[in-house]
C-alpha cells in the first residue's frame, strides 16, 4: 500500500478564480492549495466594500487581499489579480501576468460564478439579462479560462489539471433555477469534451459539483428553522457542506494521486444526489 500523503504539489501554481469571499469555496480552495505547497493566483471582480455582507465589513474584510495574506501565511506566494472571467483580454492578461511572475501555470480552478438572485424564476418569468448574465459568467467565463489557461498548459508540454466548479444543480435540474442549472450542466459538457481533447498532453479536467454548501452564496435562505429543515430532508449524512468539503477534493485531483481522473463531474454533497 502507498503512502497516504498527497504529492505533486509543491512548487506548482495554481490559478483560483472567485477567490475574495470570505465565507466561501475559493477561498477555502486557495488557501488549502497554498497549505499543499501551491504558490497561488487569487482572481476577483473587485467588489466595492459597501456591496460587502455584513459580516465582512464588520471585520473590514479585504477581498482577494486579504485570502492573499492567509495563502502566505501559509508559506505560499500570491499573486492576487482583480479581473472579469466574462472579459477574454482581461483572462489572457491574468494568464500573462500569471507567466510573468511565476514562470508557470499548473492546476487552474474555475471557481468563479454569478450569485444568486433574481434568475431563480421560471423560465417564463426570467428576464433576459438577467439570464445571460448568468450563462455569461458560469459557463461562458469557465470556457473563456478553459480555453486561455488550456492553450498554455499544451503548450508548457508539463500536463496540468483543470478544476470546474460544478453544481449538482446541473444534474438534478430542479424548477426555478433554469439559467443556473442550464450554465452547470453545459460546464460539466465542457468538462468532459474537453477532457478528451487535452489528455493526450496530460492535462487533466474534471468538474466538481458541490450540494448545499454553508456560505454567503446561500445568504438568501437564512438560517434557522428553515435551513435546518432543508439540511434535514435532503442531505442523507445530515449536514451542510462547508467550504473544506469542497477544497479537499479540489487539492486531490491536482494531486498526483489524482492524475488518472479526468473527464468527471464528481458530486460532493453529502448524498443529495447520486446522478452521475
Amino acid at each position: 500500500m502507498g503512502d497516504a500523503t498527497l504529492t505533486g504539489l509543491s512548487g506548482k501554481v495554481a490559478v483560483v478564480t472567485g477567490a475574495g469571499r470570505m465565507r466561501s469555496i475559493g477561498r477555502s480552495i486557495a488557501v488549502d492549495l497554498a497549505k499543499a505547497g501551491c504558490n497561488i493566483v487569487l482572481t476577483g471582480t473587485g467588489r466595492d466594500p459597501s456591496r460587502y455582507p455584513e459580516d465582512e465589513q464588520a471585520v473590514g474584510w479585504g477581498d482577494i487581499g486579504a485570502v492573499a495574506k492567509e495563502v502566505e501565511a501559509a508559506g505560499a506566494e500570491a499573486l492576487a489579480v482583480v479581473s472579469d472571467v466574462r472579459d477574454a483580454a482581461a483572462i489572457d492578461s491574468l494568464a500573462d501576468q500569471t507567466i510573468e511572475r511565476f514562470g508557470r501555470i499548473d492546476f487552474v480552478i474555475n471557481n468563479a460564478g454569478a450569485a444568486r438572485g433574481e434568475d431563480r424564476k421560471p423560465v417564463a418569468e426570467v428576464d433576459i439579462d438577467v439570464w445571460r448574465n448568468v450563462i455569461e459568467t458560469n459557463l461562458y467565463g469557465t470556457f473563456l479560462m478553459s480555453r486561455a489557461f488550456g492553450q498554455r498548459l499544451i503548450a508548457q508540454g508539463e500536463g496540468g489539471a483543470i478544476i470546474n466548479i460544478s453544481s449538482i444543480a446541473g444534474k438534478a435540474l430542479p424548477p426555478n433555477t433554469s439559467a443556473y442549472a442550464a450554465s452547470k450542466a453545459g460546464i460539466q459538457a465542457l468538462t468532459a469534451c474537453m477532457a478528451r481533447e487535452v489528455g493526450q498532453h496530460g492535462v487533466r479536467v474534471n468538474a466538481i459539483c458541490p450540494g448545499i454548501i454553508d456560505t454567503f452564496r446561500m445568504d438568501d435562505i437564512g438560517r434557522g428553522e428553515t435551513w435546518d429543515e432543508m439540511v434535514r430532508t435532503r442531505i442523507p449524512l445530515g449536514r451542510a457542506g462547508q467550504g473544506s468539503d469542497i477544497s479537499n477534493m479540489t487539492v486531490f485531483l491536482c494531486s498526483d494521486q489524482g492524475s488518472w481522473t479526468t473527464g468527471q463531474s464528481i458530486n460532493v454533497d453529502g448524498g443529495t444526489v447520486v446522478q452521475h
